[in-house]
C-alpha cells in the first residue's frame, strides 16, 4: 500500500448497523489511512457512534450536518475538509460494505500512476451481486448512455468508490457541481477528465448493502441521465 497520507470520505445517514465493523476494518490500514465520516443528522445515532470513536481514534474524524444535504454536497464538504490539510490521495466510498474496503490497497496502487481511480463494476463484465434484474439492467444501461453520450474512457460511470489524486481534486470547481446521487458521479468523472487527467479503473465486486436501506431511486437515475446531456453540450452550471 502506498506510505502517501490518506483520507476516505465517508457519507453517512442512518448506518448505524455497518458504521462501527467498517471503521474497525479501516483502521487495520496503515496509520497514513484516515477517515472522516459526513452524518447528515442520522436520526439513528450514527453520528453519535463516530463522535464516541473519535475520542478514541485520531485517525477517524466526524463532520456533522444539520440534516439530509444529498449525497454529492456531502463529498464536496468532505473534500474541501481534505484540501484544507496535507492529505495527498482522497477516497470517496460508501458505508454499507457494497464497496468492500479490500480494494483500497489495490487502487492506492494504481493512483501511483492515475489521477482518478474507479472501483469498476463494469470493467470485467458485470460484478453486481444480490441486485434485482430491474435495478441491473438500469444500471448497466445508464452507464452505456452515460459513457456513449459522454465520451468518457471508462467502463462505469456512475462508480461512487473512487480514489483522486490531490492535483485532480484541486482542478474541480466544487461551486459549479449542482448534481446528486449518480449525476455527481458523472459529473466529478466529466470534469477531471476534461482538465486533462488521467482515469483508470480497478475491477471490483460490487454487493449489495449489508443491512439499513438504499437511498437509490429511478427520479436521481433520470437525473443523472439528463446531466449527461448538459455535460456534453457545455450547459451544465
Amino acid at each position: 500500500m502506498s506510505a502517501r497520507k490518506t483520507l476516505i470520505v465517508v457519507p453517512t445517514y442512518n448506518e448505524k448497523d455497518n458504521i462501527t465493523e467498517l471503521l474497525d476494518t479501516l483502521m487495520g490500514f496503515p496509520q497514513t489511512v484516515h477517515v472522516l465520516v459526513v452524518d447528515d443528522g442520522s436520526p439513528d445515532g450514527t453520528g453519535n457512534i463516530v463522535e464516541a470513536r473519535t475520542r478514541e481514534t485520531p485517525r477517524v474524524h466526524l463532520m456533522r450536518r444539520a440534516g439530509k444535504m444529498g449525497l454529492g454536497s456531502a463529498y464536496v464538504a468532505g473534500f474541501r475538509w481534505a484540501l484544507a490539510r496535507d492529505y495527498e490521495r482522497i477516497f470517496e466510498m460508501d458505508a454499507d460494505f457494497s464497496h468492500d474496503p479490500k480494494y483500497v490497497p489495490e487502487m492506492l496502487e494504481m493512483a501511483e500512476k492515475a489521477d482518478l481511480v474507479i472501483g469498476s463494476r463494469y470493467l470485467t463484465g458485470v460484478n453486481v451481486v444480490n441486485w434485482p434484474m430491474s435495478r441491473l439492467l438500469l444500471s448497466w444501461f445508464a452507464n452505456k448512455y452515460a459513457k456513449f453520450v459522454s465520451g468518457l474512457p471508462i467502463a462505469d460511470c456512475t462508480a461512487g468508490f473512487k480514489c483522486f489524486r490531490r492535483e485532480a481534486l484541486e482542478s474541480v470547481d466544487f461551486d459549479s457541481i449542482a448534481a446528486g446521487g449518480y449525476g455527481f458521479q458523472i459529473e466529478m468523472n466529466y470534469k477531471v477528465w476534461k482538465k486533462g487527467f488521467k482515469l483508470a479503473e480497478v475491477p471490483i465486486v460490487f454487493v449489495d448493502r449489508r443491512a439499513g436501506v438504499s437511498k437509490m431511486s429511478g427520479k436521481i437515475i433520470r437525473e443523472a441521465l439528463l446531466l449527461v446531456v448538459r455535460l456534453r453540450l457545455g450547459r451544465h452550471r
